[in-house]
């Protein structure tokens, strides 16, 4: 029987190691998994990559990893907003790395990931900072820029509602970047708010289908 509900915070992030490479859900504070990334805290995990949107907000989820000291390099589209102030010290100080990509490229390269594309090429970013030292072809008369798909090893996504198959639904705009998110790694964990019975959740309904999905943790 498929049933890949997990009941506590242990088993929800056994096999994130040291020094993994983890996609993180979410724009601003819609569709982040809070209650994923306090447990990843709790974990003791170190030398992390996260690869989001924006750099958290305060001092939970994101903004939590960041002052425990936890995150080694942060990837990610906009790394100050209002109410980011973690990442800001950290990072005149010396402590976190960052790669900026822009929001759409940010998201392709995720996409290639779960596709199984090599590369791909892209006008964004051409002649500025971002692309530089990056491979770049005329193609049409026009400069794009060469870019490579994220390897990721874990994803953390937050969505609405799931069956204990793993398949997802999400709420409005907290669908967000975890659909993208959830195929493109080998270990994917879910933070949901209900549980419901197989066949509750339509085939039409299904956002994310449960193959791409390893594990669900109901949401306290």
């Amino acid at each position: 029987m498929i049933d890949k509900i997990v009941h506590d915070a242990q088993a929800a992030m056994e096999g994130i190691r040291d020094g993994a490479t983890i996609l993180v859900s979410g724009f601003g504070d819609a569709g982040t998994p809070h209650a994923l990334l306090d447990a990843l805290v709790e974990k003791g995990a170190r030398d992390l990559t996260i690869i989001t949107n924006n750099a958290g907000v305060g001092n939970t989820g994101i903004g939590g990893l960041l002052a425990a000291g936890r995150v080694r390099k942060l990837i990610c589209s906009f790394p100050r907003a209002i109410g980011v102030s973690v990442f800001d010290a950290l990072y005149a100080e010396g402590k976190v790395e960052l790669e900026l990509v822009p929001q759409g490229t940010l998201s392709e390269r995720i996409r290639a990931a779960a596709a199984g594309i090599g590369g791909f090429f892209v006008k964004t970013g051409v002649g500025t900072e971002l692309t530089a030292g990056k491979e770049t072809r005329q193609i049409n008369g026009q400069t794009y820029v060469y870019e490579e798909p994220f390897q990721c090893d874990v994803a953390l996504i937050r969505a609405e509602r799931a069956d204990r198959w793993g398949n997802l639904t999400y709420r409005l705009s907290a669908r967000n970047f975890a659909p993208v998110m959830a195929p493109a790694a080998p270990l994917t964990i879910a933070q949901v708010r209900e549980v419901v019975p197989l066949g509750e959740i339509g085939p039409e309904q299904v956002v994310t289908p449960g193959i791409f999905v390893t594990r669900v943790w109901r949401q306290a």
